[in-house]
């Protein structure tokens, strides 16, 4: 019952303060990285994620060009002091899984055939880890991408959810993360309502499943809102300023 006092408590509000079906304070900037193609720094509660995108560009190596599309490079890092105890700066077996399942979640959106014999490339630094870190890699990611110009079918949004004690809930941080029972990666492309990721760890009952499937859908909505936001304000507001 301790757990439960720490996680929930008995008006369903959780340990920092939220409601079940409520988000972390997400803030997102494009454009924050002269030096790249496009680029995007992302807030997501405690999540502090830098991403920048470079190209389309030529092939490296070269006997990876295709002829007929883009060839798309993640690469998933977490810096040593993004966590509680130092972590080892070299690249881990995680972040190589995460660098993947990052590509194929924004693969879907990318208009490749635009830009053949070339190659994108997409960094993602977590600067500090909460919970949630490859969502919120994948935001930053998605609108790097759209402030570099790259031909794109839609934005793809990302969010978590979770079951925390007998409850479940919205974008767990890092605690819930860590002593809840489940958690549901989800990504979006909102204008098609395309799933490009989904995972799955943890054991729930076909309610529960089908609850925690529909709250993330939510989240991601709601993502994709604040995504678009972050481009207006750069691309738009820029604009009327000059004028």
């Amino acid at each position: 019952m301790k757990k439960m006092t720490e996680l929930l408590n008995e008006n369903n509000i959780r340990i920092d303060g939220r409601k079940i079906d409520e988000l972390r304070k997400v803030t997102i900037k494009a454009g924050v990285i002269p030096n790249a193609n496009g680029s995007a720094y992302v807030e997501f509660g405690g999540n502090k994620v830098m991403a920048a995108v470079y190209g389309p560009r030529e092939v490296q190596p070269k006997h990876m060009t295709d002829n007929s599309k883009a060839v798309l490079k993640c690469r998933y890092h977490m810096t040593p002091y993004s966590v509680d105890t130092r972590k080892n700066p070299s690249f881990s077996r995680r972040e190589n899984e995460i660098s993947k399942i990052t590509k194929e979640a924004l693969m879907p959106a990318i208009i490749l055939e635009e830009y053949p014999r070339t190659e994108i490339d997409v960094w993602i630094e977590i600067l500090q880890s909460d919970g949630g870190s490859r969502c919120t890699g994948i935001n930053a990611a998605s609108v790097a991408l759209a402030d570099a110009g790259i031909a794109m079918r839609d934005l793809v949004a990302a969010c978590a959810a979770g079951k925390i004690e007998s409850k479940i809930a919205l974008d767990l941080n890092d605690q819930e993360d860590k002593e809840g029972t489940s958690d549901m990666p989800t990504a979006l492309m909102p204008n098609f309502n395309e799933v490009t990721l989904f995972q799955f760890d943890g054991k729930l009952t076909h309610e529960e499943f089908l609850e925690s499937f529909e709250i993330s859908i939510k989240g991601c909505k709601d993502v994709y809102e604040i995504q678009k936001e972050a481009l207006r304000k750069k691309y738009f507001d820029s604009e009327d300023e000059k004028e």
